[in-house]
């Protein structure tokens, strides 16, 4: 008796950006697994009876192991039910996908992935900016702002990451960004390239500050933790 996961893509948290199918999906669920920054009105729209299991990474939390939060995928299809793993943002985007879909495919379980509204295209929205532009900022790229201490990656291209003329998302970025302009700061960036903070976007927490590279760094190297999930935009930016 085999059930089906269905990796659902939750978006930036607003329920209204959720796709039709991830909704339809969330409707029929009998087993919810979600991460933290899923959690809140979007499991309002899970059926009475779902079971809902926590299953969220935070930087600075004691967190499921990643091989538990994949078992326990297995075990609950196993039963034959209607699981749903919602993953914030887009599933394929630094969620940790890759490693909850092979578990499955070894225990030849089946499952669909449903993508969502990446956090930089909606905090892109948000601010009222495009994350392209024509002649200008040819190129996007989405790097990840700690590595699995939650220190700053070692092995990132910081010359590709410090071209002013394309526009760069940093995911989980808010702690190492001193450390990382600094880095970009050096690789050839200048300070002045405009930068864009977006915390809990398309929440009642919602809040944006523009900034360049260099001040947004000295802001956050005095600022204190904050909870709501940060991202930062920086590069050829729109006004």
């Amino acid at each position: 008796m085999t059930g089906f996961v269905s990796f659902v893509s939750s978006g930036p948290g607003d329920p209204e950006l959720l796709t039709v199918k991830a909704a339809d999906r969330l409707r029929r669920a009998e087993v919810v697994l979600y991460d933290d920054l899923s959690a809140g009105p979007i499991l309002d729209m899970t059926p009475p009876g779902a079971e809902l299991i926590s299953v969220g990474k935070r930087a600075g939390r004691a967190s499921p192991r990643q091989a538990h939060v994949s078992r326990l995928l297995v075990d609950h299809a196993r039963t034959g039910a209607r699981v749903v793993r919602l993953k914030s943002g887009d599933a394929g985007v630094f969620g940790r996908l890759e490693e909850e879909i092979a578990t499955l495919r070894q225990a030849d379980i089946p499952f669909e992935v449903i993508p969502g509204v990446p956090s930089p295209c909606a905090a892109a929205a948000a601010a009222g900016i495009p994350l392209t532009r024509r002649g200008v900022a040819r190129r996007v790229q989405f790097v990840t702002g700690h590595d699995v201490t939650g220190a700053l990656p070692e092995e990132l291209n910081w010359s590709a990451l410090a071209d002013p003329g394309a526009v760069t998302a940093v995911f989980m970025a808010r702690a190492t960004f001193p450390e990382l302009a600094q880095r970009l700061i050096a690789a050839g960036l200048p300070e002045d390239t405009p930068a864009l903070m977006a915390e809990g976007v398309s929440t009642p927490r919602q809040s944006l500050h523009r900034d360049t590279v260099g001040g947004l760094a000295g802001r956050l190297a005095v600022a204190q933790r904050e909870e709501a999930p940060t991202l930062i935009l920086y590069g050829a930016l729109a006004e």
